[in-house]
């Protein structure tokens, strides 16, 4: 028995036609017989009623045909797993993002890298920035998804890409004043009380003095109530009317528990929230080369 006795079986089975199976597979259709009748010799029974038209199983033949079907399906993943292998498309590929960065587009991205290597696990850790930092430096992940907290581009041994410019939005409880605004500046914030939403869990690094710095240009220090990393309970106090934020625009699908926020784009050159992907140069893991060649590039 082989198995191009057994494709042969199933094309005429399922075609219930010897010439339509040999057409199919570009032999004439004595082989396609002959074949046939040597698998039925090896295995001493009858597979096909050939009296009948179209050509019809016998009840051992209906049994087989299910059986090949698995072999056959069988051999071909096994192919395709070995060649998956041999390219280094098994593994794992740790990953991790930043807090509040499963509501962007990064599950589509996993869900796209999954389809095409399914034999390549994505195990996901969602952190801190400061966290992710140290994490990938120290080999807890192959790549991260962050904001640059620490200033990262100094650190010689990784590589990082722009991955998406995320636009900023002004966090209001819905009776606010502003509320009704189709966009706000920093300058219109001057009087607020701030709840600062921190790429940082010290509250005091990098990223936090880039937007600092943007309320100082805008021509005041800003009335900081609290510094946190945790969008959810900062949009929690701004719907409980504490304060307001600045929250990144992928923040605003999250409307459980936050039914009294509004959301309103913040305008200025540099109201962004800048996502950086970063690696270890010297990461010689083949699923994380497979997954970097399919980020989108800035």
């Amino acid at each position: 028995m082989n198995l191009n006795q057994l494709r042969y079986f199933v094309s005429v089975a399922e075609h219930g036609s010897f010439t339509k199976a040999a057409v199919n597979h570009y032999i004439s259709q004595t082989a396609i017989t002959q074949q046939i009748h040597a698998l039925e010799e090896k295995m001493g029974v009858k597979l096909l009623d050939r009296n009948s038209r179209p050509v019809s199983l016998t009840p051992a033949g209906k049994v087989f045909l299910k059986e090949a079907r698995e072999i056959l399906w069988k051999i071909d993943m096994a192919f395709v797993r070995t060649r998956e292998a041999s390219t280094g498309l098994e593994g794992e590929l740790r990953l991790g993002y930043t807090k509040g960065y499963e509501h962007s587009d990064l599950p589509k991205y996993l869900r796209s890298f999954h389809q095409e290597y399914p034999n390549v696990l994505i195990s996901c850790y969602r952190c801190d920035t400061d966290m992710l930092a140290t994490g990938l430096q120290n080999g807890e992940y192959d790549i991260i998804f962050t904001w640059d907290s620490t200033n990262m581009r100094q650190e010689e041994a990784l590589q990082l890409q722009v991955v998406e410019h995320v636009p900023l939005r002004v966090a209001l409880y819905a009776n606010h004043p502003l509320a009704r605004r189709r966009e706000l500046t920093r300058k219109d914030l001057k009087q607020e009380n701030i709840l600062f939403m921190s790429p940082s869990g010290t509250g005091d690094s990098f990223g936090d003095a880039f937007y600092i710095k943007l309320y100082q240009q805008a021509g005041y220090q800003p009335n900081i109530l609290l510094r946190s990393n945790d969008m959810e309970s900062i949009l929690m106090m701004v719907a409980a009317e504490e304060g307001i934020s600045i929250v990144p625009e992928y923040t605003h699908p999250w409307d459980v528990g936050t039914e009294n926020v509004v959301f309103i784009p913040l305008s200025g050159e540099d109201e962004h929230e800048e996502i950086l992907v970063a690696w270890r140069k010297n990461d010689d893991n083949p699923a994380l080369r497979h997954f970097i060649e399919k980020l989108p590039r800035m």
